[in-house]
């Protein structure tokens, strides 16, 4: 089984300075695997050692993507090779163009049984990727994933819905999108980080690919605080527990939560 797990190299949020107007300044994040990306990269693994099977990486996005850092973050998590697309014309690329690379990308890969995502990235936390490339690729494709096994002829994948837990058995080709919370991603120890340097690396070229010309395109007009003013804290007098909880359900129910 091949497995390609797409995933996002991109600034982390926890960086990021919050204008009093609500503008995020990204420019001083450091750059890092999306952090919901790592469960996919997990379950990938667990997958393809049960089936004696491979485990691609693929990112696309700017030439700020493929960096010896990068690269070494990535496949010191269990890939076995990566796979590359970074061109200065994905550097802003929303969501929709992002997924008709990856999807060119997968064709190009060969032979793809799964794909498999974090449910959303840590930047834009859009969440539309995966399925948008299961639609472009013409694949099955399911979001809400929180377990996989092989099974005869596919997939077993479990999924976790608001009504509950759903099992099904899900043929290949496919795109899934795993939860936050699917599995706890392995750790890179010292060993992983120094055999990812000896891992492979392939950089495909954008114009080489079968990547249809972008059409209309997403621009950033105005960002704003969300609606209800300042957030405000109340405390509450902790030395009556049965009085507390009296007050925070007076409080919750003035402010209309309850």
């Amino acid at each position: 089984m091949k497995i390609v797990v797409a995933y996002k190299w991109a600034p982390n949020p926890q960086d990021a300075v919050v204008a009093t107007t609500g503008e995020v300044d990204l420019s001083r994040a450091k750059p890092a695997v999306s952090e919901y990306d790592p469960v996919a990269f997990e379950l990938a693994r667990r997958l393809a050692d049960a089936t004696g099977g491979e485990v691609v990486g693929l990112t696309v996005g700017g030439p700020s993507i493929d960096t010896p850092l990068s690269r070494k973050a990535a496949l010191s998590r269990g890939l076995d090779r990566l796979v590359v697309v970074a061109d200065a014309e994905l550097e802003d690329a929303d969501g929709t163009r992002i997924a008709t690379v990856l999807a060119a990308a997968v064709r190009a890969i060969g032979d793809v049984d799964l794909v498999l995502a974090g449910d959303s990235s840590i930047d834009v936390a859009q969440g539309q990727v995966p399925l948008t490339l299961a639609g472009v690729l013409g694949w099955l494709g399911l979001a809400a994933v929180s377990a996989v096994t092989a099974a005869d002829g596919g997939l077993v994948v479990e999924r976790s819905l608001p009504g509950g837990t759903t099992v099904v058995a899900v043929p290949t080709p496919a795109v899934l999108a795993a939860t936050a919370d699917a599995v706890v991603p392995r750790v890179a120890g010292m060993k992983d980080i120094l055999g990812a340097a000896k891992k492979p690396v392939e950089v495909l070229d954008l114009a080489a690919l079968d990547v249809p010309a972008p059409g209309a395109t997403l621009a950033t007009l105005a960002t704003a605080k969300p609606a209800g003013g300042e957030r405000t804290a109340t405390i509450f007098d902790g030395s009556s527990p049965a009085g507390a909880a009296a007050q925070l359900v007076g409080a919750l129910r003035q402010a209309g939560a309850l």
